[in-house]
């Protein structure tokens, strides 16, 4: 054994053109702005952290779920 350590995860980007935007969930859902990845997870896909407008409250929320929300206006 050599006692190396494997290489550290490298922290996954959200694409540059979701990043600080501001979405909806669904067309009717309460605003949020989108964050910058934290994790990838076991299925490819990526978290997010989202900042809900109105609250302030951040939660995680799956990178292809905020591909698939509109703009908010």
């Amino acid at each position: 054994m050599t006692g190396a350590s494997p290489p550290a995860a490298s922290k996954p980007d959200a694409p540059s053109g979701v990043v600080g935007r501001s979405k909806t969930f669904g067309p009717l859902g309460p605003p949020h702005l989108v964050g910058n990845a934290i994790r990838r997870l076991e299925d490819g896909d990526q978290l997010v952290p989202v900042s809900l407008v109105q609250s302030g409250q951040v939660a995680g929320y799956r990178l292809s779920h905020i591909l698939d929300d509109p703009d908010a206006v």
